[in-house]
């Protein structure tokens, strides 16, 4: 699982070129990681450069040689030009976490109508966290096209949940204490809010963690709910930008994928305003509605976009 989820980053759209630092007589040997790669792109064609410390003269040496070939090689990938690209060539990647009882209100049916405008100019849109998908199982398999993929569904849900209850957890114990004392007393609760950000787009595949999202629509993938594990599986299904809600407040963005945070009230929005950067608390207040705020989310996806600085999570310029 490891090589294939390095493997997804090195052949992710927003990596240009890759370092690999080895030990030596790691379990993850670099020729297995090479070969996972292999698989997920025959065509894999971006500079790769390999330092194995047990075969280098000194430790010094092993990496002042990897940081001068690492910047020799970010000369040439900055000669790269941009170049205007339709929204069709988009994956967005939707999460939530540090959820609250407005969640499911306010900021994940405005992601979700963003999601639909995606669908609709034929991109790809991502959903995930498993575990928060249970007690929504009906209704995201009545949206599914085939039937080889709802099934696909019911597999990893009840997988998954089973290798949880072998130690000792399960699905049910998804609430955190915050979500709790916010209102979001059980999983279904959480998750029939959790599922609004996928909108109401049919659901075209489903997809194992790390696996490549190839059809244009909206996909399911398998991932924990946890904000690290989840974003990293998004970006590793080819996620080029990630739309995360929080009602409570979380910094959690990825290194590869912009994430732009998006506020389910006004109250966290001016509290940790250095990390949130869309507010839709107006729509508990009356003053907006979710199609406004969504469209408003759809204005930040355009390509040509350029943006005046990072989003608050610290990601990279998607601009």
């Amino acid at each position: 699982m490891l090589g294939k989820l390095l493997a997804a980053y090195a052949d992710h759209p927003n990596v240009a070129g890759v370092t690999i630092l080895s030990l030596g007589c790691q379990n993850l040997q670099t020729s297995e990681l090479l070969e996972s790669l292999k698989e997920r792109n025959p065509n894999f064609s971006k500079p790769l450069l390999v330092f194995e410390q047990q075969q280098s003269q000194s430790e010094e040496e092993l990496v002042t040689e990897a940081i001068r070939q690492t910047f020799l090689g970010l000369v040439e990938i900055n000669k790269l030009k941009r170049a205007p690209a339709s929204l069709d060539q988009l994956v967005l990647g939707v999460k939530c976490g540090g959820s609250d009882g407005f969640s499911g209100i306010s900021a994940n049916p405005a992601v979700g109508y963003c999601s639909d405008l995606l669908v609709g100019l034929g991109g790809k849109v991502l959903l995930a966290e498993f575990p928060e998908l249970c007690g929504a199982e009906q209704e995201l398999i009545d949206r599914t096209k085939e039937e080889a993929a709802a099934k696909k569904f019911i597999h990893l849900m009840t997988s998954y949940n089973d290798r949880a209850m072998q130690v000792g957890s399960g699905f049910h114990m998804n609430p955190s204490p915050g979500n709790i004392r916010d209102g979001l007393i059980t999983d279904a609760i959480k998750s029939v809010g959790a599922c609004r950000k996928g909108g109401t787009s049919p659901v075209v595949d489903v997809l194992d963690y790390t696996e490549p999202a190839t059809k244009p629509g909206l996909s399911l993938v398998c991932t924990p709910g946890n904000d690290v594990e989840a974003t990293t599986g998004k970006a590793a299904s080819g996620a080029t930008l990630i739309l995360f809600t929080t009602g409570l407040g979380t910094p959690t963005g990825n290194p590869v994928c912009p994430t732009i945070k998006v506020a389910t009230n006004t109250e966290l929005a001016n509290r940790m305003a250095d990390i949130i950067d869309i507010n839709t608390g107006p729509i508990i207040d009356g003053l907006k509605d979710d199609r406004r705020n969504g469209r408003r989310n759809a204005g930040l996806l355009y390509p040509r976009r350029q943006w005046r600085g990072n989003t608050q999570s610290g990601a990279i310029k998607p601009g």
